[in-house]
């Protein structure tokens, strides 16, 4: 099962959170989008611990061996495709999770997110984690 977390999924994984870390044994291969990435360096840099954040964040993308969905010309594609279609049901969501939800269908993932917005996705599949 491939799984691409969101930002507040790494953020529930790194906090122990017992529903985010069984679907991460359950994963055959994990994925970060770039956009996922951006997010937390820009929470680490306003928080207290910036070099306490990057250094766990680079432990947990090694030790799950977690591979960087990049954005190219198919998930920018993608991005449009659903920003598309989600204006046509009238239902938005914000911008980065819209580039998030693009990387995901590149790659084929199950979205693990605790952002219920996520379900108005028809493209994607999602997994909510309750807190």
């Amino acid at each position: 099962m491939k799984i691409v977390l969101d930002t507040n999924a790494y953020c529930l994984c790194d906090t122990g959170h017992e529903q985010a870390l069984e679907m991460l044994d359950r994963a055959t291969v994990l994925f970060l989008p770039t956009i996922v990435l951006g997010e937390l360096y820009y929470g680490f840099k306003y928080g207290t611990r910036l070099e306490k954040n990057l250094d766990r964040l680079e432990k947990f993308i090694q030790e799950f061996e977690i591979e960087i969905i990049q954005v190219d010309k198919d998930v920018a594609r993608k991005f449009g495709d659903i920003y598309a279609a989600l204006r046509n049901k009238g239902r938005p969501i914000p911008t980065n999770d819209i580039w998030i939800a693009a990387c995901c269908m590149s790659v084929g993932g199950i979205l693990m997110t605790a952002d219920d917005h996520f379900t108005a996705l028809d493209q994607i599949q999602v997994e909510i984690l309750r807190e």
